[in-house]
């Protein structure tokens, strides 16, 4: 398995159990519920990180299961925003320091404000990507709240 990612890193400093686990991605299928069903989790247990721009308070992320749609109504209302879209994927890089398909709510090369769907605190077992595509970090719910210390809200559709 190749080195940790700044997320590895960022969960080892805080002391919170995880585990890596890696997977052959191609650029055809990057999705969250392609991904579950490589690392062998339900799609609802694989969470996405999206990346977001906001008409008020610029970039911010939300981290969804990889099953669910965000509610982009919901997100603006609770991120102070009138209005939020995604980000372009040639601008993910430049803002996270990560590409498509290995966006993880940790590590991110700025802090960002970061949501994470209310469904994550009922997970005893979840994944998010590590920082890389083909590697995925398993934890709780409740110490991936801890480690982001995101705000947990509902917003999914």
């Amino acid at each position: 398995m190749s080195g940790k990612t700044n997320a590895c890193r960022i969960l080892d400093e805080l002391g919170i159990p995880y585990s890596l686990h890696e997977y052959v991605w191609d650029d055809k299928t990057m999705d969250a519920v392609t991904v579950a069903g490589k690392i062998d989790l339900s799609p609802s247990q694989v969470f996405k990180t999206l990346v977001l721009r906001g008409d008020r308070n610029g970039v911010l992320m939300a981290c969804i299961p990889g099953d669910r749609e965000l509610d982009l109504k919901a997100l603006a209302a609770v991120s102070g925003n009138k209005r939020v879209a995604m980000v372009a994927v040639k601008d993910l890089q430049g803002l996270t320091g990560y590409v498509r398909g290995g966006v993880s709510p940790l590590g991110s090369k700025k802090h960002y404000p970061l949501f994470l769907d209310d469904s994550v605190v009922t997970l005893s077992l979840m994944s998010i990507s590590a920082g890389r595509r083909g590697l995925q970090i398993f934890l709780s719910g409740k110490d991936l709240v801890q480690a982001t210390k995101g705000q947990v809200v509902s917003l999914c559709l």
